[in-house]
């Protein structure tokens, strides 16, 4: 055999272990079996096979005993590793910390363990939700739909928002010690997909209040009195809420969001208090136009250290009233036509106390982790069950279509190309 045909060997068989995930010990064996195999077949002399070999033990007993590897490689390898790392930033620190790992971790190391997902008992609807599925749902589809929201009203029916605000579909995330009907994941899925096959606009108004709005982020870190007050108006309809978070010039990227917030005292209802003077510019906010409670994140600093030695506090997320001195709804946007409320908003140097801060004071500089776990709702909920909702309508119209429209006097259902479609 010559070297080279030997040499090629050895990558191939290298693949394969790495390629099988096999343990070290394979690794020595097959290393050793390799080498024996060169010697025998006439790859190369014996003085080379002892020199090969002598590097192979060292090399082996090295790598092969964990404590010997820790101390003389791995050691040192990590020294410099984390030499060559920035340093993490709190930011970040506060990304990796927030939410939890479970299945979905199984997808990244590229070898998932579908038995464990499979074991996962179907969830089911309780009475209360499967009639709430087949009577408030049902009924709301049967009074939207998409071509009279856009070409006809521009917006949801009257009678239909009433109807939302009435049954409680803005409160579905909601306990009911609040006023909410505290639906499960599952309900608020189905709900969500089987509005997105009648009326996109209902079924945006309706998801955007139960995943990434002031309800989620009251629910986890809001303070009793936020809770006791805004939770029953938000389950009754009667606040609109919304969230800025999407910057013009940073999108939704909460990190390079230049909005900010100034530590300051200030007069409020006829007594100097301690607040923030905040100044942002907020688009593409979804019910924006309508809200009449706006969760605004920005970062917040403290330059003259009334909370303590930090002057960067970091991002922060509050609640304010838009009939709030200083706060500006812009006009209505009409993106692609789409007619679900959607617009900007802003303010400059408006005064707000402390205490608006979800969670109160003691929360300042935690809007990081608090979008990052509850984003979580709307990625992995509402986004999904929309687009669910949405791809079945596109199937049903297009097949349908499909059946209706001839050419060659066949219907082009039955041509190759869309039949395998």
């Amino acid at each position: 055999m010559p070297l080279a045909v030997w040499f090629v060997a050895v990558v191939a068989v290298s693949f394969a272990l790495a390629y099988l995930n096999s343990s070290g010990w394979f690794w020595i064996g097959a290393g050793a079996v390799v080498l024996l195999a060169g010697l025998g077949s006439g790859a190369f002399p014996m003085d080379l096979f002892l020199v090969l070999s002598a590097i192979f033990a060292l090399c082996s007993v090295v790598l092969g005993v964990s404590p010997l590897r820790r101390l003389l490689v791995s050691r040192s390898l990590l020294a410099w590793y984390r030499g060559q790392l920035p340093a993490m930033s709190q930011t970040e620190q506060e990304a990796i910390d927030a939410g939890t790992v479970w299945w979905d971790g199984d997808l990244f190391s590229g070898r998932p363990d579908w038995g464990k997902l499979l074991a996962v008992p179907r969830p089911k609807l309780t009475p209360e939700e499967q009639s709430f599925l087949d009577g408030e749902t049902e009924q709301l589809c049967a009074m939207v739909n998409d071509w009279e929201t856009t070409q006809v009203y521009q917006d949801l029916p009257p009678h239909a928002w009433q109807f939302i605000k009435d049954k409680g579909f803005l409160g579905m995330i909601i306990p009911k010690k609040y006023g909410g009907k505290e639906f499960s994941a599952t309900l608020h899925s189905q709900v969500i997909q089987k509005l997105g096959t009648r009326c996109s606009a209902a079924t945006v108004h309706v998801m955007v209040p139960n995943s990434l709005g002031p309800a989620e982020l009251l629910l986890h870190y809001g303070t009793e009195e936020q809770k006791n007050y805004y939770l029953p108006r938000l389950a009754k309809g009667l606040e609109i809420p919304c969230f800025g978070l999407t910057n013009p010039h940073a999108g939704s990227d909460a990190a390079a969001i230049p909005d900010f917030g100034i530590v300051c005292k200030g007069m409020w209802e006829g007594r100097e208090v301690l607040g923030m003077r905040v100044t942002w510019e907020k688009r593409y906010i979804t019910l924006g136009p309508i809200s009449t409670l706006l969760g605004l994140a920005f970062r917040l600093h403290d330059p003259d250290h009334l909370l303590g030695s930090r002057e960067d506090i970091g991002i922060t997320c509050a609640l304010v009233r838009t009939d709030t001195p200083g706060v500006n709804i812009g006009r209505r946007h009409n993106p692609l036509n789409a007619v679900f409320q959607n617009g900007p908003n802003w303010g400059k140097d408006v005064f707000m106390p402390l205490d608006w801060i979800i969670g109160g004071p003691k929360m300042a500089g935690q809007g990081w982790r608090m979008l990052m776990e509850c984003l979580a709702a709307g990625r992995s909920i509402s986004l999904p069950s929309s687009g669910t909702g949405y791809a079945k309508l596109a199937a049903r119209a297009t097949g349908a279509y499909a059946r209706v429209r001839s050419q060659f006097k066949t219907p082009i259902g039955k041509f190759e190309g869309i039949e395998e479609a």
